[in-house]
């Protein structure tokens, strides 16, 4: 069913950080030349509940059609304008160390809505060196590359000390959107939006879950008393 944009109410947070896995799991079908699919399989390839999946598309005002369900090129078209993937979207990264060289080398990013446009550091034996067919630029240039690159979006794959005034400096030339792989929490103003990207924090969230499939998870140590 083609969604009327009369029907779309305020999408959450939560269904808008779903959105990106049923897009991707379109693309895979879309790949596969499958052009139908149910809210059942589709939830499935984007590892969700069925009824998840279906109250998130309510969202967009699209409900598939019954007995037929999702047309996958029209479902991925839909969230494609939601997410503003319908155009690039100029990127800057900032810091590359190895994690922003293999960042800009990411050739997905220039095929899902993304164009890095600017690639920044400090070290002088990085600054003039081409990575994935840019010349790093110097930090020192970071308002003048930002305003006349137009840059949208900044990523920030520095230690933790400098990030924020790097964070300061993109808001400061009018940056709206940072992706924060520094190990440390940004603050900014109300009208910038921060997406933090910590390994060690989702690591530990996994060793959390892995220590409770073991017997040996289930032990607790029993807490020391201490007398008054």
């Amino acid at each position: 069913m083609i969604a009327d944009p009369a029907a779309r109410q305020e999408i959450p947070d939560a269904t808008v950080a779903r959105l990106p896995q049923y897009l991707r799991a379109l693309s895979d079908l879309a790949d596969r030349g499958i052009l139908s699919v149910s809210s059942e399989e589709l939830a499935a390839s984007a590892g969700v509940r069925s009824a998840k999946l279906r109250r998130d598309l309510s969202h967009l005002g699209s409900y598939g059609v019954r007995g037929v369900g999702y047309g996958v090129e029209m479902l991925a078209h839909e969230i494609t304008r939601e997410l503003g993937l319908a155009r690039d979207w100029p990127v800057a990264i900032i810091g590359v160390g190895h994690l922003g060289h293999a960042l800009a080398s990411y050739v997905d990013l220039t095929t899902q809505g993304f164009q890095v446009v600017a690639l920044l550091d400090r070290d002088c034996e990085l600054i003039g060196q081409v990575i994935a067919g840019m010349v790093v630029g110097s930090v020192d240039d970071l308002e003048r590359i930002v305003i006349e690159r137009g840059v949208a979006i900044g990523v920030i794959a520095t230690p933790a000390q400098p990030a924020q005034k790097l964070c300061d400096r993109l808001v400061a030339v009018g940056v709206r959107s940072v992706l924060n792989f520094a190990p440390c929490a940004l603050s900014v103003p109300e009208g910038v939006d921060v997406r933090k990207v910590d390994l060690s924090t989702e690591l530990q969230i996994l060793a959390f879950h892995q220590q409770r499939k073991s017997p040996a998870g289930h032990r607790r140590t029993p807490l020391l008393e201490v007398a008054p």
